[in-house]
């Protein structure tokens, strides 16, 4: 390895003018061509060393690249093209739909559980998903103009339909669950909505359940980070950036660290307020806690967590994902994932507020009311056949029972036409056209005439 690429000097460098770039006061395009005309010094003085073959090994051709159509070679986190002459600024959309398009034959790195062989559409989006937002910081660095991956043409992709517990299933499965780590989780993620990692982040610092709160109603708790296992090397790479707190590693070597995190979004921080019978589950939760520390004392590790073990050790996910998966076979309930618990949560929500969405998107953190309309507000078969009902209620039922009355009322106007022929045709009464026949004298004269002779 050359001395230049390993010197620390180097690398201090390139992170100042990094900071500086990110800053603006430093030209992106001046970087870029300091380090183009740094590793052309380098191909052309060094050689690759003795065995290097062997140290380096070539790699598999995964597919064409779509621009050059030279081969695209599967490395340790990405696809690239063995052709390294292409710009940026020669990245168009075209270009990216072609890529998308040779993507969908492409083997996939690992087979899943359901036999997918090749790269998914879902994971074409990904995959978008990156370059867009990676072009839209070329932008910013003024490397590029517009943004390539705006109008590509995307695959179709086929969401499924997410299971979810009924609220009858949801309390069949509290009251068979013996588990009281996971029976808090079911409900606090059924209450409030919760994200996995936002619940077992939860403090205690973070929750009011002082008897004054509950009594008025205004118990609640305050979703500030998330619980996640994080790459260590990306950690670095970031330098650590919306990281709160790092747990001690569990086990050495690990490439992993478990660490309390910013939320997903800034909406992602807010205060749910908790229903009675849940902050009272609390209560005895914090109880519980305070019972093992005074039983293990200084080998309890307190980190204020809520979901903490015996010994004050962080829950992780997959241990509440084990227990929720063992309750469900255990006793023959329908399939769900822990995180279909906030899908019914929300919808059970909006079913109760008459669908106010945002009154809903305050408890479930989401960045826009339309996600909450778009992906959480399933209809439930309940729901859908009162809408049915209404309709024959509001309309058709109306409408039969108007023309039954108009059928009732029939005979009654039959009747009266019999009983008052004249009355019907002429809407007069027999003393009023007798008067009216008075007022013409020659018809006066004959009608005392006849009466007369009679």
């Amino acid at each position: 390895m050359p001395e230049t690429i390993q010197s620390p000097s180097l690398t201090a460098d390139w992170e100042e003018k990094l900071s500086r770039m990110e800053h603006g006061d430093y030209d992106p395009r001046l970087f870029m061509q300091e380090i183009d005309e740094m590793v052309s010094m380098l191909v052309q003085t060094y050689h690759a060393a003795e065995g290097a073959e062997y140290l380096m090994p070539r790699k598999n051709a995964v597919g064409k690249c779509p621009h050059c159509g030279a081969q695209v070679i599967e490395n340790a986190k990405a696809w690239s093209c063995v052709n390294r002459d292409m710009k940026l600024t020669d990245v168009t959309t075209h270009v990216l739909d072609k890529y998308y398009k040779e993507l969908r034959n492409v083997k996939a790195v690992c087979v899943n559980h359901k036999g997918v062989e090749y790269v998914t559409n879902h994971m074409v989006h990904e995959i978008h998903k990156v370059l867009r937002s990676a072009f839209n910081q070329a932008i910013k660095w003024e490397l590029v103009s517009k943004n390539p991956a705006e109008h590509v043409t995307l695959p179709k992709e086929v969401h499924e339909k997410r299971e979810i517990w009924d609220a009858e299933t949801l309390f069949k499965a509290m009251d068979l669950c013996e588990d009281e780590t996971l029976l808090l989780a079911l409900n606090l993620a059924f209450a409030c909505s919760l994200r996995m990692g936002e619940m077992l982040a939860l403090t205690w610092d973070c929750i009011d359940i002082t008897e004054e709160a509950i009594e008025a109603g205004k118990a609640y708790i305050f979703v500030n980070k998330e619980l996640q296992r994080v790459s260590k090397d990306s950690m670095q790479a970031l330098d650590e950036k919306g990281i709160i707190f790092k747990f001690p590693p569990m086990v050495k070597g690990n490439n992993t660290a478990l660490v309390l995190k910013e939320p997903k979004t800034i909406t992602s921080t807010r205060k749910v307020f908790l229903p009675k019978t849940v902050a009272e589950m609390l209560i005895k939760r914090k109880a519980e806690q305070e019972e093992l520390k005074d039983l293990f004392g200084d080998e309890y590790s307190d980190y204020n967590l809520v979901f903490a073990n015996t010994i004050g050790h962080p829950i992780e996910g997959q241990i509440i994902n084990r227990a929720l998966h063992h309750l469900i076979e255990e006793n023959d309930l329908p399939p769900v994932v822990f995180h279909s618990l906030r899908h019914s949560s929300i919808t059970y929500k909006l079913k109760l507020n008459g669908g106010d969405m945002k009154a809903v998107q305050g408890d479930s953190g989401h960045a826009q009311v339309k996600m909450v309309a778009d992906v959480y507000s399933h209809i439930l078969d309940e729901d859908r056949r009162l809408n049915a009902q209404r309709f024959e209620e509001e309309f058709y039922s109306r409408k039969q029972d108007e023309e039954k009355k108009a059928e009732e009322a029939v005979p009654e106007q039959e009747v009266e036409k019999e009983v008052a022929p004249s009355e019907e045709k002429t809407g007069m009464t027999d003393q009023e056209m007798l008067l009216k026949l008075l007022q013409n004298p020659e018809m006066a004269s004959l009608i005392k005439t006849l009466a007369k002779t009679l």
